[in-house]
């Protein structure tokens, strides 16, 4: 889809590319035990952000079937409510240093693009929902020809949303895979333990975090 497309490789693919992915090297035991260390601290750190994930999901979970259609030609105040409740919870995060594009330079390996990963669902869901909310608001009451503009593009940030939802639960799947290639319980010790990668798991699986039903909207609709 075209949010997809261009919003998570704009934003996600500065930080899959820097943690080398792309290469077959073995890497020395000195880059692997500095790829475990930024392992380790970007668990943490998603451990830190998973109630306010939890939080944001909950709402986004409320207001998804009122909007994943697209939305009606008259919005009922229940979907203006949702929408902004959403909204509240998504601009409420505040990413830690290791999530943040700046520090996240310094991160190696499949921390890398892990932060990447979140810090992508972070920013599509938070302008994806004030964009929804603005575009009610235009809807609602500013004239038709802006109104007509907000209905027109609106499909674009619901799928924005969408996207931010499958982009997150993503980390759920990557985790495990990145734990065992860089020497699993063994090599990390008390560290990070199989345990603590069990439960992020859990807490950015798909089935916590992804939206239900698939977005449906259309651009123009």
């Amino acid at each position: 889809m075209l949010a997809r497309s261009v919003g998570l490789l704009m934003l996600a693919g500065a930080a899959l590319g820097a943690g080398g992915c792309g290469t077959t090297r073995k890497a020395a035991p000195q880059e692997l035990a500095l790829e475990r260390a930024d392992m380790v601290a970007v668990a943490r750190a998603l451990a830190v952000q998973e109630p306010a994930v939890r939080s944001e999901v909950a709402a986004a979970k409320a207001a998804w079937p009122l909007i994943a259609g697209g939305l009606p030609a008259e919005v009922p105040p229940r979907t203006s409510q949702a929408v902004q409740s959403a909204s509240t919870r998504a601009a409420a995060f505040k990413l830690p240093g290791l999530l943040t594009e700046r520090e996240a330079k310094s991160l190696t390996g499949p921390a890398s693009s892990l932060s990447g990963t979140f810090r992508a669902f972070s920013v599509l869901s938070a302008r994806g929902w004030q964009l929804i909310s603005s575009a009610i608001e235009q809807i609602q009451h500013s004239p038709s020809v802006a109104a007509r503009f907000a209905r027109a593009n609106v499909a674009l940030y619901i799928e924005s949303v969408y996207d931010a939802h499958y982009s997150v639960a993503q980390i759920g799947k990557q985790l495990p895979i990145d734990y065992t290639r860089l020497g699993g319980a063994d090599a990390f010790g008390s560290s990070l333990t199989p345990a603590e990668i069990d439960a992020l798991s859990r807490a950015y699986s798909e089935a916590k975090n992804r939206l239900y039903p698939h977005v449906r909207t259309r651009l123009g609709s």
